[in-house]
């Protein structure tokens, strides 16, 4: 840190005079840095943030075949959805990148209160055309919350507990897809997908309360610092005394577009590949190949999303305790190409039974979490060695690289998976039609060619004579059965041979996308070795042990200087 730049006395008095009790809600700076129940309680606000925001976004897709339905959508048009609100969430994550200029704790508190409002408007959506401009409305909202959250983590954590922090931080997409899956599984049977809508919504103006009121950062001066452990804080909060605003805001871009920054962004954003896959096409995955119901499906992914949740926690206190990140993201890539490899052999057979499928998501889990947690802690600490006042706009890199290949990977699955389109509109009709119509297909099938003559005219158009062989051969009353189940007859005459091939194609296309998100991760790979962080223990240790000694001369010199 340059201890050159300095800040007259008046403005820095100025900057950190205490704010009214209405400006409070907005001046959210700290001066010196928290003890720790403050800084406890503002990693927790965030976190929860987090997982809420998570929840409003992702419960769509828990129900996505009744909102495809209710709209008369075509699958096409709800990829749409998720493709044009992935590319306007990147775009916004660059926009969070001036959260190194205008802080990050009121982006959070007021984004999550628009991303409330918005997700409650939903449901009353008039067309598909409504839903789609909310639904983009939410995911710029969720760009900007994506860069200043783990922005805020970053800050209040020293890179001593930096996994630990950010494992907890990732939680938040991860819980919630939890409470997704929980509260539809849980709930589905009794309330439409509007009330799964409102119900993210409240608990999300429940949690802006809490935000609203609780939530602070720490001042430019401090969060501009790098920060290795709690025993810094004496020299950090002596060193905010001498730095000058202006120099922290010139050439963050430049200082960012380096490959150890742009490098694993890209990386660990093909390795989440499957990770957002089961996100948005879990459900329909397992409804159309394995023949779930919607809260079956989702109960079966409460298993992933709770191992890695309990992975990314315990991957992070090892990370911290070991001093390492690298070999603990190496293993955790291996294990989830291992882990997605048997998944994708599994695509093409339809008896495995559920709990097989509970298990391997367990396994995944694990390996997600190892990988992740420290990959997080790495890149924020890799940012750092470029320029720790430039957290945000490295960031926000990372956040706009992961939505663009988020977004493309959305618009090529139903490219790859080309069946998904035919099950996702309509499979679920055609599998109705063909149990409502049983009795009547029974009919039709013992007299088939007397239908197949029947059928070249409409109904009840057929020449007398055709009418009277069928009464005689058919009877009346099977002929009562089958004009009744005309509606579902016309479907099945529609759609059912389309479905029926989309069925026998599904799984080996969701193997090859499966195979190609096991891909992603296997790219992950080498860039693990460009970014910033020991391989050896030993060598954590004796890093330590050398800036705490630089710490202690620095703290020995400002204490001579006064």
């Amino acid at each position: 840190m340059n201890r050159s730049r300095r800040v007259s006395v008046s403005s820095f008095v100025t900057d950190d005079a205490p704010p009214g009790a209405l400006s409070r809600l907005w001046r959210r700076d700290l001066a010196s840095y928290p003890d720790p129940a403050r800084r406890y309680a503002c990693l927790g606000i965030v976190i929860a943030t987090t997982i809420v925001l998570y929840y409003l976004l992702y419960v769509q897709y828990a129900v996505a075949t009744s909102i495809i339905a209710h709209y008369d959508m075509t699958f096409g048009y709800f990829i749409l959805l998720s493709v044009l609100g992935n590319a306007i969430g990147a775009f916004a994550s660059l926009i969070a990148g001036l959260a190194d200029r205008w802080g990050r704790a009121n982006m959070v508190v007021y984004g999550l209160l628009l991303a409330a409002v918005l997700v409650l408007f939903l449901p009353s959506a008039q067309n598909k055309t409504a839903y789609l401009v909310l639904f983009s409305a939410l995911y710029f909202i969720e760009g900007i919350v994506l860069v200043a959250t783990p922005a805020l983590i970053r800050d209040f954590s020293p890179q001593v507990g930096r996994a630990t922090a950010m494992g907890s931080w990732t939680m938040g997409p991860v819980i919630g897809s939890l409470v997704v899956t929980s509260v539809t599984s849980a709930t589905l049977d009794t309330s439409s997908w509007q009330d799964e809508l409102r119900y993210a919504g409240v608990s999300a103006l429940v949690v802006f309360v809490i935000a609203l009121l609780g939530l602070k950062e720490l001042s430019p001066r401090l969060r501009d610092q790098v920060m290795v452990s709690l025993r810094d804080r004496a020299l950090v909060e002596a060193r905010a005394r001498g730095i000058e605003d202006s120099a922290r805001t010139g050439g963050h871009w430049r200082q960012m577009m380096r490959l150890d920054v742009i490098g694993p962004a890209f990386a660990i954003s093909v390795f989440l590949l499957f990770y957002y896959a089961a996100v948005g096409n879990l459900v329909i995955y397992y409804s159309a190949t394995f023949g779930y119901s919607e809260q079956r499906a989702n109960a079966l992914a409460n298993w992933y999303w709770a191992a890695t949740a309990v992975s990314l926690i315990s991957a992070g206190v090892l990370s911290d305790r070991l001093g390492v990140r690298k070999p603990l993201m190496l293993v955790g890539g291996v294990g989830s190409v291992a882990g997605t490899a048997v998944f994708a052999a599994l695509a093409t057979h339809r008896d495995t039974g559920y709990y097989t499928f509970a298990w391997l998501f367990v396994g995944m889990g694990v390996f997600s979490g190892l990988t992740y947690a420290p990959w997080m802690a790495g890149l924020t600490e890799t940012v750092e060695r470029r320029n720790p006042a430039a957290t945000a706009t490295g960031l926000a890199v990372w956040g706009w690289i992961l939505r663009v290949v988020v977004a493309v990977s959305a618009a090529f699955l139903p490219v790859v998976v080309a069946s998904v389109t035919p099950i996702a509109e309509h499979g679920n009709e055609v599998r109705s039609a063909q149990v409502a119509a049983g009795p009547a297909l029974a009919v039709v099938s013992a007299h088939q060619p007397l239908f197949t003559e029947l059928a070249k005219y409409p109904p009840g158009k057929a020449p007398g004579e055709l009418q009277a062989r069928a009464a005689q051969e058919v009877g009346l009353a099977d002929l009562a059965v089958v004009q009744k189940a005309q509606p579902q007859l016309k479907v099945l005459q529609e759609h059912g041979k389309e479905v029926a091939k989309a069925a026998k194609d599904g799984p080996g296309e969701w193997r090859t996308w499966w195979l190609v998100c096991m891909g992603g991760q296997i790219v992950f790979l080498p860039f693990v070795f460009v970014m910033k962080g020991r391989w050896s223990p030993r060598g954590a240790r004796e890093d330590a042990e050398a800036h705490q000694a630089a710490v202690d001369r620095e703290l020995n010199a400002l204490s001579t200087v006064a």
